[in-house]
């Protein structure tokens, strides 16, 4: 078939109709022109605010300009798809700081690979319809505005923690997009913006990493410190993770646009019962090989065994004093690298000083009884 004789628009509705059978919540297409986000990126960049991830300002504009990431692009497929998981549980999790804590996301099976797949299986129908299709699948793997391309193409605004939030779903999905070669009509760019007044987002992160409405200092995010960052976690942060061991969903839970958001209907994304809110001590207890094997498929799997133990000893640390955690914490310390015993010493410390409170305290009681009873008690 040639593209002389393709009703675009028919072809239009037909792939949102295809993307929605694959799994995908909603499907929005919008153009390649994003030269008004290039001054918002380079002050983020120039502020440092990435970090570590040098990959986001490796790549230079090429992040906001998809026909150079991509050549022959005319447009850009947007989907989002649900991962909420049935019983997310996230009060009991956070409020029980013996329990590990993992980020809802990452609790089933890597979302880039269930994502990609299903971004290759919509452009290859697209192309049994087309004939030849240049097309390119991307799901968080590559210099891609994807919360920007998502708003244009009508999915949800940006809010101000930064992630996409939809009126009908709140922020719990994913984002992917696929880049296609063929002139498909555009959907309206989403320009309500539905925050209004709140701040929730700002002034309830643990770290104050939202430094200003839409700006997010990753350097601070308690996600980079515990999954992008490769070496220690600042000292000023450790206490502030608490009991969270991959990743932070704390902006979220305090958006009110969550309450309606919309449950998975991906099995891949269920969690996995080895993962979901284990005992700290269990999980610091895996050897590599059993984390490797326990993470197989797992997007937790990429920060290694290492920053996985370096995650837990602040969890620990942070948990309420035990005689078991130091015995494991002494234990570990034998046997780890320089990374991880660094912060199992400060866990160390943490769990001493709370067991010298805890003797003051207990002092303080007795004193204060004995001076209440009478003398021949």
């Amino acid at each position: 078939m040639t593209t002389n004789n393709i009703n675009y628009s028919e072809l239009a509705e037909q792939i949102k109709q295809w993307g929605q059978a694959l799994g995908f919540a909603e499907v929005g297409i919008t153009d390649i022109d994003l030269s008004q986000h290039e001054a918002q990126l380079q002050r983020w960049l120039d502020a440092g605010y990435h970090g570590e991830m040098a990959y986001m300002a490796a790549h230079g504009m090429k992040r906001a300009r998809p026909q150079e990431l991509v050549p022959g692009t005319q447009r850009i497929i947007s989907v989002k798809m649900n991962y909420l998981p049935p019983d997310a549980s996230f009060a009991k999790a956070l409020g029980n700081k013996t329990t590990a804590y993992i980020s809802r996301y990452a609790l089933g099976r890597d979302y880039h690979k269930v994502m990609r797949n299903k971004l290759k299986q919509l452009g290859k129908m697209i192309e049994q319809q087309v004939g030849s299709l240049g097309f390119r699948p991307f799901v968080d793997s590559a210099p891609v505005l994807e919360r920007q391309i998502a708003q244009k193409a009508g999915l949800g605004w940006q809010g101000k923690n930064s992630l996409v939030i939809n009126k009908q779903a709140g922020s719990w999905f994913f984002l992917g997009e696929l880049f296609v070669d063929i002139p498909l009509p555009i959907d309206k760019p989403h320009e309500d913006e539905g925050c209004g007044r709140c701040t929730a987002c700002l002034t309830l992160c643990p770290t104050g990493a939202i430094v200003a409405p839409y700006v997010v200092d990753a350097r601070r995010c308690i996600s980079y410190l515990t999954i992008e960052l490769q070496g220690a976690i600042p000292e000023q942060f450790r206490a502030k993770i608490g009991n969270r061991v991959y990743g932070c969903d704390d902006c979220q839970l305090v958006c009110p646009w969550n309450r309606y958001g919309q449950l998975t209907q991906e099995d891949d994304f269920l969690p996995r019962q080895h993962l979901k809110d284990k005992d700290l001590l269990t999980l610091f207890a895996w050897s590599e090989e059993t984390f490797l094997k326990n993470t197989e498929g797992s997007p937790i799997r990429r920060i290694g065994h290492e920053r996985w133990l370096r995650n837990l000893a602040v969890g620990l640390g942070n948990a309420p004093y035990n005689e078991e955690i130091i015995r494991a914490l002494e234990d570990k310390r034998q046997s780890t690298t320089a990374l991880v015993i660094e912060h199992i010493d400060w866990a160390l410390q943490q769990q001493r000083d709370k067991c010298a409170q805890s003797t003051r305290k207990n002092e303080r009681l007795i004193r204060i009884i004995e001076k209440g009873l009478p003398r021949d008690a």
